[in-house]
Formats: C-alpha cells, sequence, structure tokens
C-alpha cells in the first residue's frame, strides 16, 4: 500500500470507511487541489462553474471511489485525489463544451491520463508574478505576453513539469506517479524543462529574472 507519509493515520482511517477522516484528508489537500483546478480550467468553462463547484463534485467522486482505491491503493492518497479531481474536471469540460476545439490563440493543451494539462494562459498569468524584476502593472503585463507566447513555443510535456514542480509544487516522487516513471526520470525531465526555459528567456533579461524555486539544483 502506498500511502502518504504525513497523513498516514487518516488516510488508514478513510480507507476503513471514517468519513470524517475522508473529510479532513480532503480539507487538509483541498488548496493543493484548487491550484491545480485553477491552473486548468478552461476559462469559457470558469464564467459558469467555479473552482469551488469542481471540487465539491470531485469529493463526491472521491467517496464514491474510495471502495476501488483501498483494494488496489498504487498511488499516495494524494496523488490519486488529484487524479479524480482532473478527470471530473475533464468531465465538466465535456459536459460545457462538447465537441469543441480549445481556443489554440490560448493555449496548446492535451488530455493525458483523464487530467487536463494546463493551460499557458493560466501559467503565464502565475509565473510571471514569480520573477524578480522591473515592478509595475505595466511590466507585470508585458512579462505574462512574452512569457505566454515562450509557453506555448515550449513542448507540452516541458510545461506539463513546470506546472506540477512550480506552480502546483509537487515533489518530485509526486510527479513520478502522476506521469508514470522513476524518480530519477522525473527529476531529468524537470532539469530539461528549467533549462529550455531559461535558455528561452534569456533573451529578455530586462523582464525576467529567475527566482530560487526555479534552482536546478533542488530535486527533492
Amino acid at each position: 500500500m502506498v500511502l502518504d507519509e504525513s497523513h498516514d493515520s487518516l488516510v488508514q482511517q478513510a480507507l476503513e470507511g471514517d468519513k470524517v477522516a475522508l473529510a479532513d484528508l480532503f480539507a487538509i489537500y483541498q488548496e493543493r487541489l484548487r491550484r491545480m483546478v485553477d491552473l486548468r480550467i478552461d476559462q469559457r468553462v470558469q464564467q459558469r462553474v467555479s473552482t469551488s463547484d469542481v471540487l465539491q463534485e470531485a469529493y463526491v467522486d472521491l467517496a464514491n471511489q474510495l471502495g476501488n482505491y483501498s483494494r488496489n491503493p498504487v498511488l499516495p492518497f494524494f496523488v490519486w485525489i488529484r487524479r479524480i479531481t482532473g478527470q471530473r474536471l475533464a468531465k465538466i469540460h465535456r459536459q460545457h463544451l462538447g465537441a469543441k476545439k480549445r481556443n489554440a490563440s490560448l493555449e496548446i493543451s492535451l488530455y493525458r491520463g483523464g487530467v487536463p494539462n494546463a493551460t499557458s494562459f493560466a501559467l503565464a498569468s502565475n509565473l510571471a508574478g514569480s520573477f524578480i524584476s522591473v515592478s509595475g502593472k505595466a511590466m507585470q503585463i508585458e512579462r505574462e505576453v512574452k512569457l505566454q507566447e515562450i509557453l506555448n513555443s515550449m513542448d507540452t510535456e516541458d510545461r506539463e513539469i513546470l506546472a506540477m514542480r512550480h506552480y502546483e509544487q509537487l515533489s518530485n516522487g509526486e510527479v513520478a506517479h502522476v506521469l508514470g516513471i522513476s524518480d530519477a526520470a522525473a527529476g531529468m525531465r524537470h532539469l530539461r524543462a528549467l533549462r529550455r526555459l531559461k535558455e528561452a528567456l534569456s533573451p529578455y533579461g530586462e523582464l525576467f529574472d529567475l527566482p530560487g524555486s526555479f534552482s536546478e539544483h533542488d530535486e527533492e
């Protein structure tokens, strides 16, 4: 059984049918799940469905599918909850958008493992504020626009790695479980994505100064 070491007692209680423990776990992980949804929800859907709505529906899914997980808990509990939440978001996208194509001018996004990928628009908006550079609203907007262009030019896998590590703040081990690869492979993919991002940003030094959170030496 793969448990989340920091909350293994609560996870065990939830798997044994303790509804209070399950609710407590969801509350503990709620902010992390909210970040994941905020990064991946389609802007057109966001006008009709809030992140809180997505999380409420995901909690119902979680409770209904807990028995299946308890019989075969191959993923850490949080990674499994994240997957269930992402799958609910994908269903909501289909319900509201049907077969409509996602707006390629705002994102290059594919569905992988049932979880919508991060949009370049949302990722740029959130990452732009992480850069240490000249302050001011005009400069912030310019950073976001340029960063979105750069993210759109990057490989989808690289963008996802950056989203999971630097916005969702998943650990290297959690990313490895999400992608179904080894910890070492996840670490190498993260380093590759970081190097490509830094290379793409290098001509725009006046706009971007990568903070310490983008260090290539932080592979936990």
